[in-house]
């Protein structure tokens, strides 16, 4: 190999170093989450946004005569165009009123687009094929912020006439993808070239312990301090006084071992349950069985005799009530079970959703359910 050709193997083998060593610093570790998916920078936040608005082109779905200001909205909509129309000699059938909302996020610059959420707020049935005209967004100081406008997206639909009808999912809220565009910018609040504080968004102080010792192993020893279960307090260095966001950057994706609550999630409109992994059960014995009961009735005509000249046809209602109770197995669960465990117990027994969220109930009443309940 002649030395040039060497220079440039050599040159080519550091350059691809280099990105190998960048790449796996910028990956977290196996097991591990990144700390800009746990905690967020302190002080950054987004703006909820507000407005008042009319979508237009529904197909005899909009509001009524009961709802008022929507009539009133349009009207006024119309004298600004030199139209004059009283708002009581109006009916409209396929205009709705709605509010409009979004979030601002905190570095949002003018021209920024946000998606815009359009709910109806009189008694229109549908917002299908909807266009929701230009609305101003409001911020909680009541000064516009942003515009909103488009044809709204529902993810269902709904038709029918003469009283059959079919409707998927929910017709009365809609969305407009990049519908908002931000007219005046926030300016956050100016971070302190000193300190910056990482707000985690599940306060625990194991966890805030933790990433605090993470960022103090890539910057420093000391560099960073736990302040409270929620925060975390880390002294920039003097490198890094005039470029914050490069600190940011270098920070967010170190890798933190996340120690998650034991916690059991139930929510029984939808019979979903969500166990979590650190999830154990002490010393007990689980029954199950479901109790059913069916009421059925048959309705049957009573005729008369034949020939008879007195007595009428009438209907008789035949009740038959039927009750059967399924059989229960007893299963034990030991010290310390863990989710495994469970899990394989409760397919044992046959248990669905509902019974699952029931046994997870008197699991902690009976106080072997090592967990929090949280029932949404």
């Amino acid at each position: 190999m002649t030395p040039i050709r060497r220079t440039v193997f050599c040159t080519l083998l550091a350059a691809l170093a280099a990105s190998l060593t960048i790449g796996a610093a910028q990956e977290p570790a196996a097991g591990g989450t990144r700390l800009k998916d746990i905690a967020s920078l302190q002080g950054l936040h987004s703006t909820p946004l507000i407005g008042y608005g009319l979508v237009v082109g529904l197909n005899k779905t909009g509001d009524r005569k009961q709802t008022i200001f929507s009539a009133q909205s349009l009207a006024n909509m119309l004298e600004r165009f030199g139209i004059s129309v009283p708002a009581g000699q109006m009916k409209i059938e396929n205009v709705a009123a709605v509010l409009v909302t979004t979030d601002m996020p905190p570095f949002a610059r003018m021209g920024t687009r946000v998606d815009v959420t359009a709910s109806s707020i009189g008694d229109a049935r549908s917002l299908q094929g909807g266009v929701l005209l230009p609305t101003p967004l409001r911020g909680p100081d009541g000064e516009v912020r942003a515009s909103a406008q488009g044809a709204l997206s529902l993810g269902g639909f709904g038709g029918g006439s003469g009283g059959n009808s079919v409707q998927v999912n929910h017709l009365t809220v809609g969305r407009v993808p990049s519908g908002g565009m931000v007219q005046v910018a926030l300016t956050p609040e100016a971070t302190n070239s000193d300190t910056i504080a990482f707000t985690l968004n599940d306060p625990d102080f194991v966890n805030a312990g933790r990433l605090a010792r993470v960022i103090s192993a890539e910057l420093g020893p000391d560099t960073a301090h736990a302040l409270d279960s929620a925060t975390v307090s880390v002294r920039v260095p003097a490198s890094y006084r005039s470029a914050v966001p490069d600190l940011i950057a270098r920070l967010e994706p170190l890798s933190v071992d996340v120690d998650a609550v034991a916690r059991v999630v139930i929510n029984e409109r939808t019979g979903t349950v969500v166990v979590g992994g650190a999830v154990r059960i002490g010393p007990a014995a689980v029954a199950h069985g479901s109790l059913s009961v069916r009421i059925s009735t048959r309705n049957e005509a009573s005729q008369p005799s034949p020939f008879s000249t007195k007595g009428d046809t009438t209907v008789v209602a035949n009740q038959q009530v039927d009750v059967s109770e399924s059989t229960a197995q007893l299963v034990s669960l030991e010290q310390g079970t863990t989710l495994e465990v469970v899990v394989r117990a409760l397919n044992a027994l046959g248990a669905t959703p509902r019974d699952i969220i029931a046994i997870m109930q008197a699991l902690k009443a009976a106080g072997a359910l090592r967990a929090e309940l949280v029932i949404l």
